[in-house]
């Protein structure tokens, strides 16, 4: 049997039933009155298919926000009118207002699979209130397996959902049970603290919930659903973002000692789509190609423009352009030990238009492809132990688990003479090129996340958990202004350019449709906006 792919968009689903692979078309999870719950085991099992499915929608618009205004990628035509490419500089350059369009598309894609979700965790009887989750019986009758597995994929799937909505927006409305639309504009945001509480709650019921099997012993057709491994992983992250790194430490730990997940030995086949959901991929984004409606847009918004069928068949829309900082961030000489993952993640179509190729697989239909797109891999569970670790020492186990990333790109170890950066190398124990204290190590960790987690839509919340968000962002636009952001029409200086690039802006707006459209309370529009 195939790897099945648990997803649904519009009336397609596609799951398992018995032993083969079906089409079934259902009402879209949207339809669904909020007094209707579902029934039984398949109704449940379907809806919750359709949540993973829901995942497509902000997944779309999400590299905008995490990417774009990052130091990997920008809008790759200066010069361009279009108003798509206008929209992309407003979010590249930090000059949107509160009436983005791209930034309504997310923030309302997210919300209506918040939605479905709720929807299927009140089916089971869960409720959350004050910080803790309350399982009842509900209304659909299941065996208690059945049960625990739903209730904890679901709250894995909320928890993703609001762990970027608060990275993003900051506080947001803290949604956790099916409510009319008169009723929902009653609701307001919640405080950062109050949507972390909800996450953590989630997750940690979500891990213990969940099945522990070791990636050896999954079932094909349980491959791509959320397990306890995701749970883990994703909570460390959640810790680690509040700098609870003790908490995050003993998650990790496990992950790496008891999932049997592990590093491939290729970093290319990583993302092979003859190689989807390997022990790599803790958790994904599943897509299927076939003209289903349900693959994947990427490796056609991604591949360069006016290409014709040269790159990708129907050719590609060019965005999320490579800047010069992450080209140049891979250390590939002619001779000499060289990054792996560079061929991998960028290409180039001539020389002043390189692409983004990670999601890249031939197309029949465009916006189509077989891709997954990872969200959780065991390279991160790496890179994220060695940031709870913390430094301790150039030969301790913090950087040893850096160096297994950076060995497994093709680094070699160091001689000790001549220049650290002319090739591709571990990092030393002592000696030229060895990392000795904190800051230095900070550096290195969060370089090497760059490197490695490229275009997954990682880096910018990265960016923001150095701390120095807005000067990092500052010193990006500084290195990449004169080929490029110089070549705007008129002309804009950086110190404008700079100057836009506030602390209060790391945080997108709340959409301004949001607070006009409620005149039954004041929702409070970010700083800055």
């Amino acid at each position: 049997m195939k790897k099945i792919k648990y997803i649904l968009l519009a009336a397609v689903l596609s799951f398992t039933v018995t032993s083969c692979e079906k089409i079934i078309e259902i009402d879209p999870i949207s339809n669904v009155g909020a007094d209707a719950f579902y029934r039984n085991f398949t109704e449940v099992n379907t809806a919750l298919s359709g949540c993973y499915g829901g995942l497509h929608g902000p997944l779309y618009n999400e590299w905008m926000f995490t990417e774009l205004r990052g130091d990997n990628t920008k809008q790759g035509l200066a010069t361009s009118s279009a108003v798509q490419n206008i929209e992309f500089n407003e979010l590249d350059m930090f000059v949107l207002n509160s009436t983005h369009p791209q930034v309504y598309n997310y923030w309302l894609a997210t919300y209506k699979n918040i939605r479905a979700i709720n929807f299927v965790l009140a089916s089971l009887g869960v409720t959350y209130s004050n910080g803790q989750i309350t399982v009842e019986q509900g209304t659909a009758t299941l065996t208690s397996a059945q049960k625990n597995q739903i209730i904890g994929e679901a709250l894995f799937l909320r928890s993703y959902h609001y762990f970027n909505l608060v990275r993003l927006f900051g506080g947001v409305a803290a949604v956790t049970a099916p409510v009319a639309p008169e009723t929902s504009k009653q609701i307001n945001r919640n405080t950062v603290a109050e949507c972390f509480q909800l996450i953590t709650a989630d997750l940690n019921l979500a891990k213990d919930l969940l099945p522990t099997n070791t990636f050896n012993t999954i079932a094909n057709a349980n491959l791509g659903r959320a397990n306890a491994w995701a749970a883990k992983s994703l909570l460390a992250k959640v810790y680690l973002t509040l700098n609870r790194n003790s908490e995050a430490l003993p998650l990790l730990n496990d992950v790496i000692n008891n999932s049997g997940y592990g590093l491939l030995n290729s970093y290319a086949d990583v993302f092979s789509i003859g190689n989807e959901m390997n022990r790599e991929i803790i958790f994904a984004v599943r897509y299927k190609a076939g003209g289903l409606g349900i693959g994947s847009p990427f490796a056609n918004l991604f591949a360069p423009s006016g290409s014709g069928n040269a790159v990708i068949n129907n050719d590609g829309n060019g965005f999320n352009f490579p800047t010069e900082s992450i080209k140049n961030a891979y250390i590939t000489p002619v001779s000499g030990f060289s990054d792996n993952r560079k061929a991998v993640n960028i290409a180039q179509f001539t020389a002043s238009r390189p692409y983004t190729r990670k999601y890249l697989s031939q197309v029949i239909n465009r916006y189509d492809a077989e891709n997954d797109f990872p969200v959780i891999r065991f390279a991160d569970v790496l890179l994220m132990k060695a940031e709870a670790v913390g430094f301790d020492g150039a030969a301790g186990s913090s950087v040893t688990l850096i160096n297994q990333v950076r060995e497994r790109a093709g680094a070699g170890d160091f001689s000790g003479s001549g220049s650290f950066t002319s090739a591709f190398f571990v990092y030393p124990a002592s000696g030229a090129g060895a990392i000795t204290d904190a800051a230095s190590f900070k550096t290195a960790l969060f370089k090497e996340r760059r490197l490695e987690l490229a275009f997954e839509n990682q880096r910018y919340f990265d960016i923001i958990r150095t701390g120095d968000g807005a000067n990092v962002i500052k010193n990006h636009i500084a290195e990449e202004y004169d080929v490029h952001y110089r070549n705007y029409r008129p002309v804009l200086t950086l110190d404008f350019i700079q100057s836009n690039i506030t602390t209060d802006k790391l945080l997108l707006p709340i959409p301004q449709r949001e607070i006009d459209t409620n005149d039954q309370i004041v929702i409070a529009q970010n700083p800055g906006y």
